[in-house]
């Protein structure tokens, strides 16, 4: 069985934050290229995630020449689907959007400064180096590297987190990945469920992967949204969902790639903190009465009521009796414990019961 003959531990650790399946979320913001190159708005971007709540923001890092062949630039000279967000040839868009190594460096003290945790997605050994000198929490291996061997050995052995996200792959190709990283080093692997659409529909989404991950390999199994808005994201705790990694912007109009399906601050600000009372209100499977909840049986419960007066020595019969609200007195499950007992004191109507009353 896929990941059976594995030993995992469920949990990681990012800094000081245990991370593991229905614990509390880890949420991070993916700015990745949505600060368009503009330093102060990435800034902006960071201190906006901060407010939502968001553990972390998340870059990426790529160069002109580290992700995309020169053949693919010849053939991808203009993107015409969507003016708002392309606004001239693959090239020059990667030239404009990419995050020079200095501007790593910087983005990192910033965040530091704030108290935010900084990442990024390399896609190169170069970028790994890179982040390596940012002395980053994790690191993040992208749906379109899982069976890039070459770089996930080179992340595997920086001794430090993983967290893979698994879109458009196999069990098989997860399972591989997996083993892989082992066995080059990676201790300690999270994965993400994910659907390298932008945005997927409903019917593909499919949630019920994060409990079959889990359950197939072991590990802390979180999601990387796509979807518009979120919902979908929060249904995802409930199934467990350890980490939340959602794209964000500040504003959904601005160009550039990911704008138009990102979350703005204030659907940010609901995944964070309504993502956190859902976790907190899953509380635990055993059937638990909390205290404030028993004290309610007093009030909303109900109690023998007598229906009409009564005199001592009376045999009780099941027409003298009903039930009202409060729940101080016999309760009604108790009711044939009572018929055919007589009355030692006159009752009047609308009255509780007591068993002082009766024999």
């Amino acid at each position: 069985m896929v990941g059976r003959n594995r030993i995992f531990m469920n949990k990681i650790k990012i800094r000081e934050k245990e991370i593991f399946n229905f614990g509390n979320p880890y949420f991070i913001a993916e700015i990745g290229a949505n600060h368009n190159g503009d330093m102060s708005l990435a800034k902006i971007m960071i201190d906006s995630a901060k407010e939502c709540g968001a553990d972390c923001v998340k870059f990426q890092s790529w160069s002109p020449t580290s992700l995309i062949a020169k053949e693919e630039y010849d053939r991808n000279q203009s993107y015409d689907d969507s003016p708002k967000k392309h606004f001239g040839s693959l090239k020059e868009m990667v030239e404009k959007y990419y995050l020079r190594e200095e501007q790593h460096y910087e983005l990192k003290d910033y965040c530091d400064s704030i108290g935010i945790d900084f990442c990024s997605t390399p896609f190169s050994e170069e970028e790994v180096d890179i982040l390596d000198k940012c002395d980053v929490p994790f690191y993040k291996i992208a749906s379109m590297d899982i069976n890039n061997y070459q770089l996930l050995e080179y992340i595997a052995s920086r001794n430090k987190p993983i967290i893979l996200s698994t879109g458009m792959a196999t069990l098989s190709e997860i399972d591989n990945a997996i083993n892989f990283i082992v066995k080059n080093g990676g201790k300690e692997i999270a994965l993400l469920h994910c659907i390298s659409i932008y945005p997927p529909d409903y019917e593909d989404i499919n949630l019920n992967n994060i409990p079959m991950l889990y359950d197939a390999f072991g590990l802390p199994v979180g999601f990387s949204d796509h979807s518009i808005g979120f919902s979908i994201p929060l249904a995802s705790i409930a199934l467990g969902s350890c980490i939340i990694e959602k794209h964000f912007t500040i504003d959904k109009d601005l160009p550039g790639w990911d704008h138009e399906i990102s979350a703005n601050p204030e659907e940010l600000k609901i995944i964070c903190q309504e993502g956190k009372n859902i976790n907190i209100s899953l509380g635990k499977s055993n059937r638990i009465i909390s205290k404030a909840e028993s004290l309610k049986k007093e009030k909303f419960r109900r109690s023998i009521v007598v229906k009409n007066d009564l005199k001592a020595g009376h045999i009780i019969e099941n027409r003298d009796l009903t039930s009202k609200r409060p729940g101080i007195g016999i309760p009604p499950d108790m009711i044939k414990s009572v018929i055919g007992r007589s009355l030692v004191v006159d009752k009047a109507s609308d009255t509780l019961l007591k068993w002082s009353d009766i024999k």
